[in-house]
């Protein structure tokens, strides 16, 4: 018998928005003026907060973070195309889709801080906190959506996820499963070409991130992560497919981590890329979208100047907010890690509030000595 094949796919990738901020009339979603404005809002919103929490690092007023300077495009198209029904199901570079769903700034700043306040988020929001263990969200996401299915409900969750994540279990086991199971989840992998200090060539073989979804019997789309209007298109149709009992998709948005892996890291140690650099920043989703207003006469400077006002003075208040709230005790956390009292966390409490008082002390004698 002769060898034949056994299956054929492809791979499509979707650009909507050049960089030079000209779109793709046969692809157009025809947008309407309010809704390009919101995404724009969404964006730059997203890339003001991301710069003050940076700000606020260096000043050693806020904890480790993870930056997401460049990637707005990846979570505030398909924020905005969610419902309220919908879950949105983070990984830790959504800071933009997360504002945009109505997550309090303030709220992403407790978190950041290490206070556990910060992961309370309104249940009516539908969003879970950011998921810090790389990929461990994707089975959380994947239960969320199946319980939808069972329960009958009009709706879906979004789950997104790094390029990394993409080599975990919890990723094949999720798709796996969203796969057999049909369950109403869109799959948004933001492949930013870097798993920390990892690029992408040493992570996979793979041509492509979206073709992973083949194996498990899904659509995969690759989408130009930087081209808002694209990450609109691509998740509305991965949406309504979920929504009309088709199952999941897996979208990969190709994008850039032009920053640090999070402010513990220095990627000067492992890449120099002034290259890479400039080709990505010419390719920022932000100004190809203020090409594409302006060119519509949508936009210009004075809105520009307007709106970073509005967005940097409500951003103030809520850091001024974020910070006025001292009540924080420091051994909050350990109440949080079992649901209920464990004896090696009630020991490691003891130790950790016995140092407490140790330094306390020192210092006063210090104080006293001075």
């Amino acid at each position: 018998m002769p060898r034949s094949p056994v299956a054929h796919f492809d791979i499509e990738y979707l650009q909507i928005l050049d960089p030079e901020g000209k779109v793709d009339a046969a692809l157009d979603p025809k947008l309407g003026k309010d809704e390009l404005l919101a995404l724009y809002r969404g964006l730059v919103w997203g890339r003001e907060a991301d710069e003050r929490m940076l700000k606020l690092q260096r000043q050693g007023r806020l904890g480790t973070f993870s930056p997401s300077v460049g990637q707005e495009a990846v979570s505030v198209g398909p924020s905005y195309c969610m419902g309220k029904t919908d879950w949105f199901v983070g990984a830790f570079r959504e800071l933009g889709g997360r504002l945009m769903r109505g997550h309090r700034f303030r709220d992403i700043l407790l978190f950041w801080n290490g206070r556990e306040e910060g992961s309370a988020i309104d249940p009516a929001l539908r969003t879970l906190c950011d998921s810090i263990i790389v990929g461990a969200q994707v089975p959380h996401a994947v239960g969320l959506a199946y319980a939808q299915k069972l329960r009958g409900e009009q709706a879906a969750t979004v789950c997104w996820f790094g390029d990394g994540a993409t080599s975990q279990g919890d990723f094949h086991e999720g798709l796996n499963f969203a796969a057999v199971w049909q369950a109403p989840v869109v799959f948004i992998c933001q492949n930013n070409q870097w798993a920390i200090s990892v690029p992408r060539k040493l992570q996979t073989r793979s041509q492509s991130l979206a073709q992973k979804a083949i194996a498990y019997g899904m659509p995969g789309i690759q989408v130009d992560g930087n081209d808002v209007l694209a990450m609109v298109v691509a998740t509305r149709e991965a949406l309504a497919r979920a929504k009309r009992g088709e199952g999941p998709t897996l979208i990969e948005a190709v994008t850039y981590r032009m920053g640090v892996h999070t402010t513990a890291d220095d990627p000067t140690r492992y890449r120099d890329e002034a290259a890479a650099q400039a080709e990505w920043a010419a390719k920022d989703p932000i100004l190809r979208l203020r090409r594409y207003l302006e060119a519509k006469k949508l936009w210009d400077e004075k809105r520009e100047e307007a709106l970073r006002e509005e967005l940097r003075a409500q951003i103030a208040e809520e850091v001024k907010a974020f910070e006025a709230d001292t009540t924080f005790a420091l051994d909050a956390p350990f109440e949080y890690v079992f649901g209920t009292e464990h004896a090696a966390i009630t020991e490691q409490r003891a130790e950790f509030l016995a140092l407490i008082a140790r330094d306390a002390e020192r210092e006063r004698e210090e104080a006293g000595r001075g």
